[in-house]
């Protein structure tokens, strides 16, 4: 496959851990998010393991002419004009849903952020679906993948248990990522 060769041997990059193939929903938590090279290390991750991720938009995304692009590449759309919240909005995707494994920056930006959104860990709880952390280990070169984590509706314990897991992760901009107060 093009794709690993090129990741690993051109480019050095290593896995540690694995995607849960066995599992048909969860939140996937991608930090340190840094920089655009963050999103082409996920696809390559994406790729090499043949697992297939999910992300959402707004619904005027997945209209025409290229709605059917962004559905092909896992996206689905959320109607923000209701009175329902994100949150709430993309738990009903997961509900709806046979299948959906959703993508998501903590951080919600590549910038420095003093604490991380918390709406990825309240659509975990309300969809009753655990948490896969992703770290973007650039010193390393090394995509690290945690075990599903099923949050235990302490959010400060639950916090500090992604804490323990990026603490030492080197994002491509390090000084870009707050790893001493996620919460």
């Amino acid at each position: 496959m093009i794709s690993k060769f090129i990741f690993t041997t051109i480019l050095g990059w290593k896995f540690k851990g694995e995607f849960p193939k066995e599992l048909k929903k969860y939140v996937l938590i991608g930090a340190p998010h840094t920089s655009w090279k963050d999103f082409l290390v996920g696809l390559f991750s994406k790729n090499i393991t043949g697992t297939k991720l999910n992300f959402v938009g707004k619904k005027s995304l997945f209209k025409p002419p290229f709605g059917f692009i962004f559905k092909a590449l896992g996206g689905a759309p959320i109607d923000r004009s209701k009175s329902m919240n994100v949150v709430d909005a993309i738990i009903n995707v997961f509900n709806s849903k046979e299948e959906f494994r959703l993508a998501i920056s903590p951080e919600g930006t590549r910038q420095f952020v003093e604490k991380w959104k918390t709406g990825f860990y309240y659509i975990a709880t309300g969809a009753n679906v655990p948490i896969v952390m992703l770290g973007f280990d650039f010193e390393n070169k090394q995509v690290q993948l945690s075990k599903p984590f099923y949050p235990t509706g302490d959010i400060n314990i639950d916090f500090a248990h992604f804490y323990e897991f990026y603490k030492n992760m080197k994002g491509d901009k390090p000084h870009l990522f707050n790893n001493k107060n996620l919460l």
